[in-house]
């Protein structure tokens, strides 16, 4: 005959020859209805008005409203009244505490006018007391649900009250929107919003801030970023570090592509391969990703790594090609802009097997904090991967270099006294690094001696080289005088020549 509270049918419809008329007062559930009009996509106001939920109670008031009406305008005689089903549970009560309107609204009542209130509203006075007080809900608002009692919820921990606390607070705030609206929602004074701080936390964790800083000094640097794959051939990552199986794709999306990358280093190397066969031989990339030395959960270490190779175009001021001190001076230059202290450096001559072992090196802090390695590649690797040479790299490990917030900011040195610069001439074998020399001369006297830096190398005799370096004396508290400086460059000549054997030229 019809869909049920959606739209009747054909056959019961009226048309000017209808002479009996039955009429059908019900109330029909609101969750059915809607997934019945849902289900036959039918769209009436029937189905808008009951979807909604009806007064429960209403059925009588209406069929004999309804009935008096068709009487009035048609005339005719109504039959009695037959009755099916039974009237839906619709009482429930509410609970409001005076002290809510106020706290939650953000407006003062006093009792007596929020209970005048509620029985203008048809809500009827069930029980109140000097804090709350408790109403019946009239059947025609269904939005208003029922409260819950507090003692069941009394011995709860604070996260189960903190949820039952919100599904206990819907009926109380239902009625304390009633009493407000209707003294206007303009009668709430306006109350500014707490102030968080003048200053706004950071977005940024420091992570992202040290990789964000590191692309944009080597983007400054001239470099070019990429983001390349992180898995590659097998047999090009053996080149770079022994092929775990654990690193083997099961599934790669590509046959040639089943194995993670080992460094970043090995994927810009493909990529610089790609762009040397299509004519472009002279590039400088940089990419900030993750190395994969394991399947472990601590085995991913984020890395900025670049490369160089090609030969750069002739200048009327000269050029050169890549060296393993251009990728040396990257390195410096991206450790420096992250802030870590370039007199707590050092050099090594022990970077990974897929560097050339005579052009490259290893940058730590301390005798284990390895925090890059960088130099020329190594010809086997050049030639594999059909890359014309030279070629530098390098690889910053981000995740060791300490957070800002670690790091003290200290005042500017700004001495009052002019320094004083000294140049030393040592002779020592060929095989004693440049940086053994600093260091000792640099420990000869932390707190006069405010910087060493090397000028010159020379080779001189067979197995023997000098290194120049310059000393710089920063007096704190006085002029120094010829005999004080005489002592500490004296001092200079003790400290390199035990710690490497060299002597004064």
């Amino acid at each position: 005959q019809s869909l049920a509270g959606v739209i009747g049918g054909e056959a019961t419809g009226c048309d000017l020859a209808t002479t009996s008329v039955f009429i059908e007062c019900a109330y029909f559930d609101p969750v059915a209805v809607a997934l019945s009009g849902r289900h036959h996509g039918v769209t009436s106001d029937a189905r808008s008005r009951f979807e909604r939920g009806i007064d429960p109670a209403l059925m009588p008031h209406a069929l004999d409203a309804a009935t008096a009406m068709v009487i009035a305008l048609c005339g005719g005689q109504a039959s009695r009244v037959a009755e099916a089903g039974a009237e839906p549970a619709w009482r429930r009560t509410a609970t409001l505490r005076f002290a809510s309107v106020e706290r939650i609204g953000g407006l003062a009542v006093p009792p007596d006018e929020v209970e005048a209130d509620l029985e203008k509203l048809g809500f009827k006075v069930a029980a109140r007391t000097a804090d709350a007080i408790t109403v019946d809900v009239p059947p025609w608002r269904n939005d208003i649900a029922a409260s819950t009692p507090l003692e069941p919820y009394a011995t709860l921990s604070n996260l189960e009250a903190v949820t039952e606390g919100a599904r206990l607070m819907e009926p109380e705030a239902d009625l304390i929107e009633e009493v407000l609206r209707l003294r206007g929602l303009d009668a709430i004074p306006p109350v500014s919003m707490p102030a968080l701080g003048t200053i706004p936390d950071t977005t940024l964790t420091p992570n992202q801030s040290r990789r964000n800083l590191a692309r944009r000094t080597l983007a400054v640097a001239g470099m070019s970023e990429c983001v390349t794959f992180s898995f590659m051939p097998r047999a090009i990552a053996a080149l770079f570090a022994e092929a775990h199986d654990a690193l083997n794709l099961s599934n790669p999306i590509a046959s040639d592509l089943d194995q993670m990358r080992p460094t970043p280093i090995a994927t810009l190397a493909l990529a610089a391969a790609r762009n040397a066969a299509r004519g472009i031989a002279d590039v400088a990339l940089f990419e900030i990703g993750p190395a994969f030395l394991g399947s472990g959960e601590h085995q991913q270490p984020i890395r900025a790594a670049g490369l160089r190779c090609g030969n750069p175009p002739r200048h009327w001021s000269g050029s050169h090609a890549p060296m393993a001190l251009d990728a040396k001076a990257d390195v410096l230059e991206v450790l420096a802009a992250l802030g870590v202290s370039m007199e707590s450096l050092s050099v090594t001559a022990d970077a990974p097997g897929f560097y050339h072992p005579g052009q490259s090196g290893c940058v730590r802090q301390g005798p284990r904090t390895v925090l890059a390695s960088f130099g020329a590649l190594h010809p086997r690797v050049l030639a594999a991967l059909d890359l014309p040479g030279p070629a530098i790299a390098f690889e910053i490990a981000l995740d060791l270099i300490a957070d800002p917030k670690r790091r003290r900011k200290s005042l500017p040195d700004l001495p009052s006294f002019q320094p004083v610069h000294r140049d030393f001439s040592f002779v020592v074998d060929t095989t004693t690094q440049a940086d053994a020399v600093l260091r000792a001369a640099r420990t000869a006297d932390r707190q006069l001696i405010a910087g060493v830096t090397l000028f010159d190398v020379y080779p001189i005799d067979a197995g023997k080289k000098a290194l120049g370096i310059e000393v710089i004396l920063q007096p704190r508290e006085r002029t120094l005088t010829d005999a004080e400086i005489e002592a500490t460059c004296a001092k200079i000549v003790t400290a390199v020549t035990k710690a490497t054997g060299g002597t004064l030229r």
